[in-house]
């Protein structure tokens, strides 16, 4: 009798590995938040540095528009304006972002919709591949190819907003192409086998049907895709010109947030103003960064409310 109620009390094999396996996911995610939780404590601490011990104030940060923090500005201070780098960062990547969508959901409607053997066979393996291409060769790319062509037909040195805006559109259009792709996928069949049993073209339910049901993942990608060119760094360096100005129009020489950090974190020390005010840029970009995530997820959740009603 002891026997059997021994080996009925007795732990089984498969609920040792049960147990070893949730101790393991645990420890997993508990690395993953802890080291998120690091990056986002020391941005912060030595972003944060710059106003409360340099003294900086924050709207003098964020509107000033002279960045070279080992000078003294016009107005007494030292001169750590960020505005050029935000707005030039902001509009290169609202403009990629303009530029690429409706390539994007061109792609991804042909993919889906009018030749989806095609698509699966030619496109889908070119759009991967774009992604799989490092950024400094689009760099060398627009270096070689957009610049010239940006001041041949537009004027100027070809170093600006608008050839950072190409070279971006190529590098965001295929993980934009291929989100949308898979939004459209996501759309239940019945709602075109609907669409055409009502007397629907194919056209007309592709725009007001399968189109209007995808809205939440096509916002979903444009705005993955705006998050990437926000804080892509090496291919907009080569071809934005890097100039602290604020941008006059397309074709001026501008700079981003991340292209000044760049060229900037290697060269200064680490406490001085200089260094303390490239890591407020680089707070900066975390912020933004998670304030695309929350739009991100709420455009999801949104269209999870939508699809459910």
């Amino acid at each position: 009798m002891d026997k059997i109620r021994e080996s009925l009390l007795k732990k089984s094999v498969a609920s040792k590995i049960e147990r070893r396996g949730k101790a393991i996911s645990l420890l997993c995610l508990a690395l993953i938040v802890g080291v998120v939780f690091l990056i986002f404590y020391f941005v912060a601490s030595r972003g944060l540095a710059t106003f409360f011990e340099n003294h900086i104030n924050i709207w003098q940060f964020l509107s000033g528009t002279q960045w070279n923090p080992g000078t003294i500005g016009s107005n007494g201070q030292p001169a750590v304006g960020a505005l050029p780098m935000i707005v030039g960062s902001f509009l290169i990547t609202i403009l990629s972002a303009l530029v690429a969508t409706p390539f994007a959901i061109g792609t991804a409607v042909f993919m889906t919709e009018i030749s989806p053997r095609r698509g699966a066979q030619i496109l889908r393996p070119v759009t991967e591949l774009l992604v799989g291409i490092p950024s400094v060769v689009y760099g060398f790319i627009g270096l070689q190819v957009v610049v010239p062509f940006v001041r041949n037909t537009f004027g100027g040195s070809g170093y600006g907003i608008l050839s950072g805006t190409f070279v971006l559109f190529v590098m965001i259009l295929p993980t934009v192409t291929s989100m949308t792709a898979d939004a459209l996928n996501a759309v239940p069949r019945y709602y075109r086998e609907a669409s055409l049993a009502l007397g629907a073209t194919r056209w007309q339910t592709i725009y007001k049907v399968v189109l209007r049901a995808a809205i939440p993942g096509m916002l979903t990608a444009v705005v993955f895709g705006m998050a990437r060119a926000f804080g892509e760094a090496l291919a907009v360096q080569m071809v934005i010109g890097n100039a602290t100005l604020l941008p006059h129009n397309l074709v001026s020489p501008a700079a981003t947030l991340t292209s000044i950090l760049t060229m900037g974190i290697g060269n200064t020390v680490m406490g001085s103003l200089q260094n303390n005010a490239l890591w407020s840029l680089a707070m900066i970009l975390l912020l933004m960064s998670l304030v695309f995530n929350l739009v991100i997820r709420y455009i999801g959740r949104k269209g999870k409310l939508n699809h459910e009603r």
